[in-house]
């Protein structure tokens, strides 16, 4: 982690910030998340309700549904959520396919491909969920032997006081980033956001991907106990899914706050400007 001379001397501090490791691996993840959460949607519009424990059929309760309802000469979308229910026509339940009215669970500008097909749906998701899980265990291997996660991720005893905490919460409310010095190191925000999707939520949607297998499960059947049945572990696959999408919304969110240019960047060359804000 060092400056560079042309950085010194146009005025600036650029700070080598992202090895390229981990540059590459970041990469990676944006291509396999994207065709993962539409291929996903794809599958999930194959039945499109959630349920808990072992089974999960037409006739079965879910807490959460999506479907068609019709009435008098009007297709209605529905999405029921526990005892709620919503009129999501248009989005979820019923959506517009070529000029028309169609029964889908999510639109098809949101599946892959977008037209309902199972079978491609399943090819597109597990080849980018292998490369997924191929990328993560390398972007692992590096951090633990690079001392990555114990230099940049674990937070310190000081950086947990509820004090220390909220200080940070108002700093992010008012888009008040780090500057110089301060810039070089991630915030508790960050480490802790960073800690929780590595090592809480990306592990638990993998592990609940390899239960919904049934090859997985001859090989590992406790994976079912662990997370109640399969339908448990479909309904928690979806669930972590959906929580990474409001990280990587988040995530963006502050890039674009924070300055595209600078954060952008880093994340490619791997250097960025501490002169102009902190890091996202």
């Amino acid at each position: 982690m060092a400056t560079t001379d042309a950085g010194l001397a146009s005025g600036r501090t650029l700070f080598y910030r992202h090895g390229l490791l981990v540059r590459l691996s970041h990469w990676v993840n944006v291509l396999c998340m994207t065709v993962l959460l539409y291929s996903g949607l794809q599958i999930f519009n194959a039945h499109p309700a959630l349920y808990w424990g072992q089974y999960g059929a037409d006739d079965d309760p879910s807490f959460i549904s999506m479907e068609a309802e019709q009435e008098g000469d009007v297709l209605k979308g529905v999405t029921h959520l526990g005892g709620l229910s919503f009129d999501t026509t248009g989005v979820l339940g019923v959506s517009n396919v070529d000029g028309e009215a169609a029964v889908r669970g999510f639109p098809n500008w949101l599946t892959l491909p977008s037209y309902q097909d199972l079978a491609s749906g399943r090819r597109w998701h597990f080849f980018f969920a292998w490369l997924f899980v191929i990328n993560g265990f390398i972007y692992l291997a590096y951090g633990f032997v690079s001392r990555h996660f114990r230099r940049d991720l674990l937070p310190a005893a000081e950086e947990l006081k509820p004090s220390h905490l909220g200080h940070e919460i108002v700093n992010h409310a008012r888009l008040r980033f780090p500057k110089g010095p301060e810039a070089r190191h991630y915030n508790t925000l960050q480490k802790l956001a960073y800690v929780a999707v590595i090592f809480v939520l990306l592990p638990l949607m993998i592990g609940t991907g390899l239960t919904m297998s049934p090859g997985f499960d001859a090989v590992a059947p406790w994976l079912l106990d662990l997370f109640g049945g399969r339908q448990s572990a479909r309904t928690l696959h979806f669930l972590t899914a959906f929580s990474l999408v409001a990280f990587v919304a988040v995530h963006v969110a502050m890039v674009l706050v924070s300055g595209v240019f600078n954060n952008l960047r880093s994340m490619v060359t791997g250097y960025y400007d501490i002169g102009q804000g902190g890091k996202s």
